[in-house]
């Protein structure tokens, strides 16, 4: 599992030209599932998610969570995060999750996130979407659950 952390001033996604989620200030989560992720897995990225300290304290310190700031997240399916690009000049997604097991890890994320009192706007799985952001500092954090093992 790959999540993309980008601390943001506000931050909308929309679909059809209609917008489906949206959040001021907080997280965007870009996150893929990969084949072979376990529900564990998934609620330690989500938990690392909501407790990782990238929020600036009153001195100015990366030393706040988006808990402790009030923040929400908005979370973005995205299986082109487990692209394999060592061969050739096309993209390998061989490695992301099937739909059906992504789609309900990707449920499994956003529903531990809300489990911390968190506020969390969806994107729409699989579909053509449009995320806008302001990213803030900028801030942009990968989580790797491969690099964990």
């Amino acid at each position: 599992m790959k999540v993309i952390l980008q601390r943001s001033r506000q931050a909308c996604v929309t679909v059809d030209g209609r917008v489906t989620g949206q959040i001021d200030y907080g997280l965007v989560a870009l996150v893929g599932i990969a084949e072979g992720d376990s529900e564990p897995v998934v609620r330690t990225l989500a938990d690392k998610t909501a407790m990782l300290r990238i929020f600036a304290d009153d001195n100015g310190k990366m030393n706040r969570s988006v808990i402790d700031v009030g923040g929400g997240v908005l979370a973005i399916s995205q299986f082109t995060l487990l692209a394999d690009c060592r061969k050739g000049r096309r993209p390998a997604f061989t490695g992301a999750a099937k739909p059906e097991i992504a789609r309900a890890f990707y449920e499994l994320y956003m529903d531990c996130l809300r489990g911390h009192g968190l506020t969390v706007q969806p994107g729409v799985f699989a579909a053509d979407m449009q995320v806008s952001l302001t990213n803030d500092g900028p801030v942009t954090i990968i989580l790797d659950s491969s690099e964990w093992s």
